[in-house]
């Protein structure tokens, strides 16, 4: 056995002797720096939970507090938009709302309810620099959308207008959706689907203004682009579901363009009346 003084390939695990080429023992050595300066960091600025603003174990980690008054969806559930039901109403029903007015995609599916927890941890991530986050929201959605994420689906981000996303500086769904493509291997497309217009923000309009405001933004790239999406099952990602205009209006953009399907996934969803409520 070479010498690891000269070497630099051997070294000592808890089984015992173990071999690496020069490039394994540098990886290996990267990462134990790192989860050292992590430790480090910790210790001066220990991690704190989106929610309660509580001391936690990790950066992806919520307090106990905030874990409790976290509404995450469950069935029995709208199979269309994904509005939790007060009780099962049997298969196949589907909410009020989109009896209807069905939506332009097939099926939306939220990790939570949209409440004051939810609305801390989603500000503190897309306006605040919290991006930390955003693996911990990813596994929350996979969860809510496992039925929709397969290898064949194309993820891709509800995209903001470049003025927006430069005042913003990134796009909190891009950041979802690499997140999640991480996490499943699922193919995505950033950058590709993108806003046409710039539309102003749609938190104080009214539900038919809504629609207005979004009709008509969203496009492609470049015909290549728009390839791309041919045939394709795509699942848009965004950070809030509210009346669904947003996702319908970039829903009805790629089918035009000849995607097969169009699912969503959000990382959470409002509720009218609250948990339950239908």
């Amino acid at each position: 056995m070479p010498d690891a003084r000269l070497t630099g390939r051997v070294f000592l695990n808890a089984e015992g002797q173990g071999w690496f080429s020069d490039r394994e023992f540098d990886d290996l050595m990267m990462k134990r720096a790192k989860s050292v300066a992590a430790s480090a960091l910790d210790l001066a600025m220990p991690p704190l939970c989106p929610v309660t603003q509580d001391e936690v174990s990790a950066i992806h980690a919520l307090s106990a507090t905030a874990w409790a008054s976290a509404h995450f969806i469950e069935e029995p559930y709208c199979p269309r938009c994904g509005v939790p039901f007060a009780t099962d109403y049997g298969e196949g029903v589907e909410c009020p709302s989109c009896i209807a007015e069905p939506p332009d995609f097939e099926c939306a599916r939220a990790a939570l309810v949209y409440d004051d927890a939810s609305h801390r941890m989603i500000v503190g991530f897309k306006h605040s620099d919290r991006t930390e986050l955003a693996s911990m929201f990813a596994r929350w959605m996979i969860r809510a959308g496992s039925a929709m994420i397969t290898s064949k689906s194309i993820i891709t981000p509800i995209p903001l207008h470049k003025r927006r996303l430069f005042a913003r500086r990134y796009n909190q769904s891009a950041l979802l959706v690499r997140e999640i493509a991480r996490q499943t291997n699922a193919p995505l497309s950033v950058g590709e689907f993108v806003r046409k217009r710039a539309t102003p923000p749609q938190k104080d309009l009214s539900r038919e203004g809504r629609k207005r405001n979004v009709a008509g933004a969203f496009g492609f790239k470049n015909d290549t682009a728009t390839q791309q999406f041919r045939g394709a099952h795509v699942v848009l990602v965004d950070d809030v579901l509210t009346t669904g205009a947003t996702l319908s209006a970039a829903a009805r953009a790629l089918k035009r363009a000849g995607a097969s399907r169009v699912d969503a996934l959000v990382l959470a969803r409002v509720v009218k009346g609250g948990i339950g409520a239908i």
